[in-house]
């Protein structure tokens, strides 16, 4: 059975979010970049890097050639190429093709975790990342706070949306919801002048369980901010960045 984010992760991504979150990436490397220094040579993975902003602003301060962007969608990895010179592979995360110790530093950033039904399928790529972290390599996962989006999730949206290349709005509609064991987060996506859906499910994990499974892979936490800006993690925090060491 096809997954979902194996269908959500293409062009109609790219057409209903053109320009999604370029400030946001540029905080969120400062932030990596704050707490944990890299030196020019480290090798740095960006995992599940999607269009490719995390890795460019990487390379920006001070990754240089040494950035690998991995993901599993070739439309994700067609746009990386047109704005990074990283490595790029493609891949699934929970088999990742890279020798043990192989990198200094390890991103996982914007929700690009939790699409597993199984929580043993997360278990594994969180191993699978601390395998490949070289002895005193850092990993920087960047969730979004469960408990925010409990409390405030908007359940519907509908507008148009503005193609790319602005030639073409889309009628989209968008509803929200929490399934009946409130494990996951659903979003709901019709192009409804195209009579399509599509599907995005991300698991609720609260702080302390991604903390435990980071634990579990046999890193060390070392930092909890709530935002881009190294704020608090507080219940109300719009995000849940972990920072994770391997001895």
């Amino acid at each position: 059975m096809t997954e979902w984010f194996e269908q959500w992760f293409g062009e109609e991504y790219h057409a209903l979010y053109p320009h999604r979150d370029e400030e946001d990436a540029r905080r969120a490397v400062e932030l990596i970049r704050a707490v944990v220094p890299w030196r020019p040579g480290n090798r740095i993975l960006d995992l599940a890097c999607g269009p490719g902003r995390h890795a460019a602003e990487l390379e920006r301060l001070g990754g240089g050639g040494h950035v690998v962007g991995f993901d599993l969608s070739r439309a994700m990895l067609r746009r990386a190429r047109e704005r990074t010179r990283a490595a790029l592979v493609r891949g699934d995360m929970r088999a990742l093709p890279f020798r043990a110790g192989s990198f200094s530093l390890a991103v996982n950033l914007f929700t690009s975790f939790g699409y597993f039904l199984s929580d043993d399928e997360h278990r594994r790529v969180v191993h699978e990342v601390a395998a490949a972290l070289a002895p005193g390599g850092h990993f920087v996962l960047d969730y979004l706070n469960a408990e925010e989006v409990r409390r405030a999730l908007q359940l519907s949206e509908q507008g148009k949306r503005r193609s790319e290349n602005g030639e073409r709005r889309r009628d989209v509609r968008v509803t929200r919801r929490i399934d009946d064991n409130g494990r996951f987060v659903i979003k709901e996506i019709e192009l409804r002048d195209e009579g399509r859906r599509f599907q995005e499910r991300v698991r609720l994990y609260g702080p302390d369980e991604l903390a435990a499974l980071l634990v579990d892979a046999g890193l060390e936490v070392t930092g909890r901010f709530g935002n881009y800006d190294g704020g608090p993690l507080e219940p109300s925090a719009p995000r849940v960045i972990l920072v994770a060491a391997r001895a």
